[in-house]
């Protein structure tokens, strides 16, 4: 989907500034960013002070989040994501970063006005760049791509709406839609990794149905990727 005109600051632009949004199966990456690189763990924001609790998918302040990065200077979004799959050809330990959402009772806002009354999407830009330093960067290519439906979460999905979710989308989770429509409204270029850490409930092989431990096991798995890939790729887009 293409950008409105005048929008969003160049993909180019000297110096570029990211704000880092790490999700839960991400939030132990980079203690110490490098310059030019802000850092906010969405479920447990330490702009919060040392003490705040977990914030559940649900209870997510997506605003609040982006308006802490714009006043720490960043310039463009960079979101890490746990997200589940949808489809069985998408296996958990892939990468996807995903070019539309679908997510129609997903519809937060800074407006109160017809101002509201925008396009969401991701932007194309900065997204290829992200997409093309990836797989510059790493023997695991990132799937250039696929819808990402949104849930409100916390609780995972049943197999009936993975089955109906499966019609539209690709992979499944709890916060992109939120942010990227807020990112744009914002005038923020935003782009998402998604990590795909578990099949959706109903999908294994043995018809079995999710549970937490599977979770969590395609998350340890997944870590090892991540803790090398997101520090190389920030550090490759900021140099």
């Amino acid at each position: 989907m293409g950008e409105t005109p005048g929008s969003f600051r160049s993909v180019s632009e000297t110096p570029l500034r990211i704000g880092l949004l790490l999700g839960s199966a991400a939030a132990t990456l980079l203690p110490e960013p490098p310059p030019n690189i802000v850092v906010v763990r969405r479920h447990h924001p330490v702009y919060l002070g040392p003490d705040a609790a977990f914030v559940p998918a649900h209870r997510v302040d997506h605003e609040e989040n982006l308006r802490h990065l714009i006043d720490a200077g960043c310039n463009h979004i960079l979101s890490v994501n746990s997200a589940g799959s949808l489809r069985a050809e998408i296996p958990v330990g892939s990468v996807v970063a995903p070019d539309d959402f679908y997510a129609p009772a997903v519809n937060p806002s800074i407006h109160d006005d017809i101002a509201g009354h925008s396009v969401p999407g991701f932007h194309t830009g900065w997204r290829a760049t992200v997409i093309d330093v990836w797989n510059r960067l790493e023997t695991k290519p990132i799937q250039d791509g696929g819808v990402y439906a949104q849930t409100r979460g916390p609780r995972f999905e049943t197999p009936a709406e993975v089955k109906v979710l499966a019609m539209v989308a690709h992979i499944v989770g709890m916060t992109v839609a939120s942010e990227c429509i807020l990112a744009r409204e914002l005038g923020l270029p935003y782009a998402a990794v998604c990590m795909v850490d578990n099949l959706g409930n109903g999908l294994a092989p043995s018809g079995a149905d999710l549970t937490l431990d599977d979770y969590e096991a395609g998350k340890a798995t997944n870590q090892l990727l991540l803790s090398s890939a997101i520090p190389r790729l920030v550090n490759a887009l900021v140099s």
